[in-house]
């Protein structure tokens, strides 16, 4: 069979099931294990308020071995004082336990509803049980997957396969997030796998490289969460000569582990909260990298620019007045903006363009936004989804 999850690469079990955090009674609980032991390397939100998930993994993320990764849903376990930090530090502690390991050796990871108790005796149970399910079919792969969501309502996946030297390397992955999404040097919650052989330093490397080029470029709704937490675990068991420094072998794990990121955050885009189709802001001619960065992330994040495209509304003046409002630099007799390719506004001045023909361009599943400042070299971009009354109605929701 086929395998599309994060047990395609050699070395790796997992599974997921329900132990009754959710009062859905969805899954809430999955378990990624690597017997023979992974380098591992991870990153995390920068969020000055974060779950205790995420001070306790930061601690286990430092050793030099990784064996086991758990995560729970439905609970953020952020906001719960000492208690939370200890419930953290017990499933760690349970799933060594269960594994044969050492509680270090364990990183985890949280998500759900912020300031409740974490259900602790729950989750240990449930931790007891999911250790006897663990496998490296794909069905173990897909029901970690599925136990990692929240108000996703779909699965995201993805995988990988390259060459070096020879030997076949896979890339696997799974992230979940749906809303609270505004990510900075982290994703919501990313589980990535891989069977290269590669040193701790060179794996963190590409990780932050990927993650900063492509879930990092993504927004829902501009709000950075608590808990984000990216982690990647790689096993080396490729049997290809371990990657040690910047060389060839080191850009391409590293560009298709981008590839394979990239892939999830526009799964992540097209099934935000209420979403119905994504888009890609490019900023050309800025003055610095950062401040095309800047004005991509206005774009994508500005609300009448959300809207008029879950319209399917061809308003350039929303996209002119974000690029314009952000701080950045930018000439206004220069100024340009293209939808779908279709110049709508040029050197400071509109165009006549056919409407109908640029709003069907933005009621596809995809298109691209490109905004030229006019006063540099300098490009980046970002990636967002329209803002829909499903949005409104499932954070109206989320709590009670």
């Amino acid at each position: 069979m086929n395998n599309k999850t994060i047990t395609a690469p050699k070395g790796f079990l997992a599974t997921g099931l329900f132990c009754g955090v959710k009062t859905s009674g969805k899954p809430d609980l999955a378990i990624l294990h690597c017997p023979t032991g992974a380098v591992s390397a991870a990153v995390f939100t920068t969020n000055k308020i974060v779950s205790a998930a995420v001070t306790v993994c930061k601690e286990h993320a430092r050793n030099a071995k990784t064996y086991a990764v758990v995560v729970n849903s439905g609970n953020a376990n952020t906001c719960t004082g000492t208690k939370g930090f200890a419930a953290a530090k017990l499933m760690c502690a349970k799933t060594a336990q269960e594994l044969n390991l050492k509680p270090q050796q364990v990183l985890l990871a949280s998500t759900g509803i912020i300031g409740h108790t974490l259900p602790i005796e729950k989750i240990t149970a449930g931790i007891a049980k999911a250790a006897k399910k663990l496998s490296n079919s794909p069905g173990g792969g897909l029901a970690f997957a599925k136990a990692i969501m929240t108000t996703d309502t779909r699965c995201k996946q993805a995988v990988r396969k390259i060459q070096i030297r020879g030997k076949i390397i896979t890339l696997a992955g799974t992230v979940k997030g749906a809303g609270m999404v505004g990510p900075n040097m982290a994703t919501t919650i990313g589980i990535l796998t891989t069977d290269v052989a590669i040193s701790k330093t060179m794996l963190q490397k590409a990780l932050s490289i990927a993650i900063g080029k492509s879930l990092n470029r993504l927004t829902v709704d501009g709000h950075q969460s608590t808990n984000d937490t990216a982690i990647i675990l790689a096993s080396g068991l490729a049997g290809n000569k371990p990657i040690r420094e910047q060389d060839r072998n080191f850009k391409k794990f590293a560009n298709a582990l981008t590839e394979l990121c990239t892939d999830l955050a526009k799964q992540m885009a097209l099934d935000a909260e209420g979403a119905t189709r994504m888009f890609t802001v490019v900023i050309h001619g800025a003055a610095t990298k950062q401040q095309a960065f800047i004005a991509a992330r206005a774009v994508a994040n500005y609300d009448l620019v959300k809207c008029a495209i879950h319209g399917g509304d061809p308003n350039w003046g929303r996209i002119i007045c974000a690029v314009g409002s952000c701080g950045v630099k930018l000439n206004p007799n220069k100024l340009s903006c293209t939808i779908g390719g279709i110049p709508v506004f040029r050197n400071g001045r509109s165009v006549s363009f056919n409407p109908k023909k640029v709003s069907r361009i933005i009621r596809r599943k995809e298109h691209t936004i490109v905004v030229n400042l006019g006063v540099g070299k300098y490009s980046d971009f970002c990636y967002g989804c329209d803002l829909s009354r499903e949005y409104i109605t499932i954070n109206a929701d989320y709590h009670t």
